[in-house]
């Protein structure tokens, strides 16, 4: 990949003259990360990847090339840095700016609460507001943790979400289906490497499909919901990603209208479905208006996720 950039760099002279500093002019990560934020703003590049911003996304790059949590960042900020791991860095900053790829798919990874994930160009890469709300929603009370015996993870792409939902339901089988055979792949990569191959079970299918009549307690899903308008107006870091986990129709809701529509029956009588779907609230409303749908807010969103019981849905 490196030497394919080099010489498209070569090819493109116009948007290439600005040479990499030499390795002496920067010492410490935090050097790094300025230079990176300089030429990520220059670029004009998109953050929606796990990253809002160009220091946050320089931070990311330059722990990966050191081998570095995110949450190390402060420690080592003043840290020096070899001059091997200088070319490092400055080798994934030029990838990023030249492939214009999630710097997710650079370093074949992305972090979500803190946890590690595989990712590649077969899977979207994970961006859910569902990791934050299976903490914050379910907090003891009437939804306490230990209670969820069964869960379902519907669209599970990368396996972040089935995950996360065994760490924070101790208690619970897991099952997650996904239509593409692809991410299945790189959900049961995931799943092997955070130890969960005894409570973590796959499916490839459409939806519900591949489930027979179970039942769970909870359902999850952060299905396909970006509408035709926005699938056009899509950056070109998103672009290199997989269309499939994208586009959810005219409206962004035809998955989700599905999975409304066939999740009663997979639920127990105690349990509910949670589901992310983007800035579609006015048109799910408007199609269900008889539905009791509790919008959920998080740090940073407010009505793109909305959970409803089973039996508001039955009825």
């Amino acid at each position: 990949m490196a030497k394919r950039v080099k010489s498209a760099t070569k090819r493109g002279r116009a948007t290439s003259k600005l040479q990499k500093p030499a390795n002496s002019e920067l010492v410490t990560l935090l050097d790094f990360v300025r230079y990176a934020v300089s030429r990520f703003v220059k670029a004009k590049l998109t953050f929606a990847h796990g990253t809002t911003d160009p220091v946050a996304e320089a931070a990311f790059l330059v722990c990966e090339a050191l081998r570095l949590h995110p949450d190390q960042f402060e420690t080592f900020a003043m840290a020096h840095v070899t001059a091997a791991e200088g070319k490092e860095i400055l080798d994934l900053v030029e990838r990023r700016v030249a492939s214009r790829k999630p710097a997710a798919y650079l370093v074949n990874k992305i972090y979500m609460r803190g946890l590690p994930f595989y990712v590649d160009e077969r899977v979207i890469v994970p961006r859910s507001f569902i990791g934050e709300l299976l903490d914050s929603h379910f907090d003891g009370g009437d939804a306490d943790p230990a209670e969820i015996e069964s869960v379902l993870d519907l669209c599970t792409g990368s396996g972040c979400l089935a995950v996360l939902a065994s760490r924070r339901f101790p208690n619970a089988q897991i099952d997650a289906v996904d239509i593409s055979k692809d991410a299945i792949e790189v959900a049961a990569r995931n799943i092997a490497e955070h130890g969960l191959e005894d409570r973590v079970a796959l499916y490839r299918g459409d939806l519900f499909g591949p489930l027979g009549a179970k039942r769970y307690d909870l359902i999850i899903s952060n299905p396909p919901y970006v509408d035709a308008k926005g699938m056009a107006a899509l950056p070109r870091e998103c672009r290199a990603e997989p269309k499939l986990a994208f586009d959810g129709g005219a409206d962004g809701l035809d998955v989700v209208r599905r999975i409304l529509d066939e999740a009663g029956p997979h639920l127990t009588p105690r349990g509910g479905l949670l589901c992310e779907i983007g800035r579609g609230r006015e048109n799910l409303e408007a199609a269900y208006p008889q539905l009791p749908l509790l919008w959920l807010d998080t740090e940073q969103s407010e009505g793109e996720v909305f959970w409803i019981g089973a039996a508001d849905l039955a009825s």
